[in-house]
């Protein structure tokens, strides 16, 4: 069975998440081309699963577009490794923060193969949110 490893993560951190299953390769997105909800005080505190952000992006027809795309993508690969026998693919999608734009792209493709794929483990992981934890600690 095929596992799709979602993730979001921080270009600030420095840390583009690395497949586990070794067979390396992926799809790395960078969001940081779409409109940015962080430079906007209301949405300082939120995070790309929080509704007024989530308005925020999918109000905003460049990040449909970036969507579609990318999804569009992912789906010729996630058809071809079912195909194939293949059972693991990693998508990553990157912002400044990784807070607003890369969570959301995240959680919107970890919602898209729910939807569209049956047999097929969702895997989604938020680097950034847990490289600030860390440094709490």
């Amino acid at each position: 069975m095929l596992t799709v490893r979602i993730s979001s993560f921080s270009f600030v951190y420095g840390i583009i998440p690395v497949d586990p299953s070794g067979h390396g390769g992926g799809f790395v997105f960078d969001c940081r081309a779409l409109p940015n909800p962080g430079r906007y005080e209301q949405y300082k505190a939120l995070t790309g699963m929080d509704e007024p952000v989530i308005k925020y992006l999918s109000a905003e027809p460049e990040v449909k577009d970036f969507l579609d795309q990318s999804f569009s993508l992912i789906d010729q690969a996630v058809s071809k490794y079912i195909e194939r026998g293949f059972n693991s693919l990693m998508v990553s999608f990157g912002c400044t923060g990784g807070q607003h734009r890369s969570v959301f792209a995240a959680e919107q493709l970890s919602q898209y193969i729910s939807d569209n794929y049956q047999d097929v483990i969702i895997s989604l992981r938020h680097w950034a949110r847990e490289e600030a934890d860390k440094k709490k600690l």
